[in-house]
């Protein structure tokens, strides 16, 4: 189903389905909206688009950069709403608000806004430039206008009857609450929130006298502000019905997404419910593709590893193993080198539970335990469709590592996950789930091992000189650091005070030779493969975070921290 833009375009004779299809794809694979594909390979200029879009929707386009509005015209929306759609209020009266925006309006979301402004909503387009600097210039600082938004919205809440009243028992008093317009722009706020922070996991957590919001932001959970503990259920409740989850059931543990457009970015979330002694707690782990790139360039490996790497996983079959903790960038690495091997050429195939990333030319296949579609036998189905390539989530147990090693040793090549402290700890995992050692030997190609490690805050980045304490801590000398300062950031407004502002990985490649496979057939622990692979010349993930350090990216304490 192409994009209604595209749609547009077609129907227009300015592409044809195969170019319209094309920018699609591109815009699915880099996260690049439609809008902007179109307007940066001059298909239309950006005046021309908005006009045609206007006249299909019989409106019209206007110049808000040179438009005068009223004094009191952001008084039409609140603030909340103009950011999380990216709409700016032109013209308002009693009955109806004019807003201007630069795509067209999902109408879920145009029927979203008519119920919480509860007014007619008519649209107007606009150059983007425009509308983001209107925002920009009459609702303030994002950061700033949102943590007062959610303080005045939390608190003016709690004392709304219909709302903190809501019994729990009753399941038309819950929709009701969920549904109320306070509190879809109060969710509405904790997800916008937590995109424009780039957090990966929001946490809603109802305690006996308490409630708290919390996000997590490069591996570091961050409280918000949150409402009296009383709007936890009505919270809860719409959150779940975006899910399509069952709200009367609290006693179980329920899973469900959503999927929603916020501050212009299509956005996936995972949603998970679980029953606590005091109500549910509910975490959504935001899956932003357009925040994440890909492209194995882009995940920050060695030149040494990114060139090992690249030729091992071009071979015609063996195992790929990715191993970290939950939260280490384990699949974002894996779909980086699937990307780079993804071509016409070439059938592959993923097996996950859920899949996280949509691929074109890669055939995705959720697992679901419940319906009795698990890993050993989606795996078992994959041999029967001529796979070159196959991506296995984790594995978990024997039965699915003896049936990737098969699959290994019958020409294909298979890529999967473990949970290991690090690279060589995958091998004697194999070795202990009781894969015959020689089995393993032959098929392991290659484990790459990773953390994530916080960077320093670019804008409050700040030099030092490591006292000998700090040196000792890392064991290194003063003159192996050669005079360079170390790095660490003071706090500012950028990194909410951290120091940190982004994560980089740190990396340690295991790369199987005849010397580690002698090792692997006579059951050599963890320790003598490691000491193995170093002679061969691994560099630990404690050696790669010592030179990140040194390059000025991250601290020691998170070095020390996670390797």
């Amino acid at each position: 189903m192409l994009d209604p833009i595209l749609q547009l375009l077609v129907q227009n004779g300015y592409l044809d389905e195969a170019s319209a299809q094309e920018i699609q794809d591109v815009s699915k694979t880099e996260g690049k909206p439609i809008r902007r594909l179109v307007i940066d390979q001059e298909i239309l200029s950006e005046d021309d688009l908005l006009a045609l879009m206007a006249a299909d929707q019989n409106t019209e386009a206007i110049d808000l950069a040179n438009m005068t509005l009223e004094t009191d015209v952001t008084d039409a929306i609140p603030a909340s709403t103009a950011r999380m759609y990216n709409v700016f209020p032109v013209a308002y009266d009693d009955t109806s608000v004019t807003l201007a925006t630069f795509d067209f309006v999902d109408p879920r979301i145009s029927d979203e806004m008519l119920f919480t402004l509860s007014k007619e909503v008519r649209f107007v387009f606009a150059r983007e430039a425009d509308v983001m600097a209107r925002i920009s210039q009459y609702y303030g600082d994002a950061n700033e206008s949102v943590a007062d938004m959610i303080k005045q919205l939390g608190e003016g809440m709690t004392d709304d009857d219909t709302l903190t009243g809501a019994n729990v028992n009753d399941i038309a008093s819950m929709e009701s609450a969920a549904n109320s317009s306070a509190i879809i722009r109060f969710v509405n706020l904790v997800l916008y929130q937590g995109v424009v922070d780039r957090a990966a996991d929001i946490h809603i957590e109802p305690f006996e006298n308490d409630f708290k919001i919390r996000y997590r932001v490069d591996g570091a959970l961050y409280a918000m502000k949150a409402p009296d503990v009383k709007m936890a259920p009505a919270i809860i409740s719409r959150i779940k019905i975006l899910a399509n989850l069952n709200i009367s059931e609290r006693r179980v543990p329920q899973d469900g997404r959503i999927a929603l457009t916020v501050a212009g970015k299509p956005v996936d979330l995972r949603v998970s419910c679980l029953p606590t002694a005091h109500g549910e707690s509910v975490v959504m782990r935001i899956l932003d593709q357009s925040a994440t790139s890909l492209d194995l360039e882009n995940v920050g490996l060695p030149e040494d590893v990114y060139e090992q790497v690249t030729m091992d996983v071009e071979k015609p079959n063996g195992i790929f193993i990715v191993t970290g903790p939950t939260g280490s960038g384990k699949t974002t690495t894996l779909y980086s080198i699937l990307r780079r091997i993804n071509t016409i050429d070439t059938k592959l195939l993923t097996a996950e539970e859920p899949v996280e990333y949509n691929v074109d030319g890669i055939v995705q296949v959720p697992i679901d335990p419940k319906a009795g579609n698990t890993f050993a036998k989606v795996l078992r189905a994959f041999l029967r469709q001529d796979p070159d390539v196959m991506m296995i989530g984790e594995i978990r147990d024997l039965e699915t590592a003896e049936i990737a090693i098969q699959a290994a040793l019958t020409g294909h090549f298979v890529f999967s996950t473990l949970h290991t402290n690090d690279a060589a700890g995958a091998v004697t995992r194999f070795v202990d789930m009781n894969v015959a050692p020689y089995l393993l030997s032959s098929t392991l190609e290659g484990v790459l091992g990773q953390r994530l490690v916080r960077t320093c805050c670019k804008d409050c980045k700040t030099p030092y000189e490591p006292d000998d304490e700090t040196l000792e801590r890392i064991e290194m000398t003063r003159d192996q650091i050669g005079g360079r300062p170390f790095y660490f950031g003071k706090g500012c407004k950028t990194c909410n005070g951290t120091g940190y502002k982004g994560r980089k990985a740190v990396v340690e490649y295991l790369r199987m030779s005849n010397p580690l496979r002698e090792l692997v057939n006579n059951r050599a622990p963890t320790l003598i493969l490691r000491e193995k692979a170093r002679e061969l010349g691994m560099r630990t993930m404690r050696e790669h975070g010592i030179q990140a350090i040194l390059d000025g990216y991250t601290t020691v304490d998170e070095v020390l921290r996670y390797t």
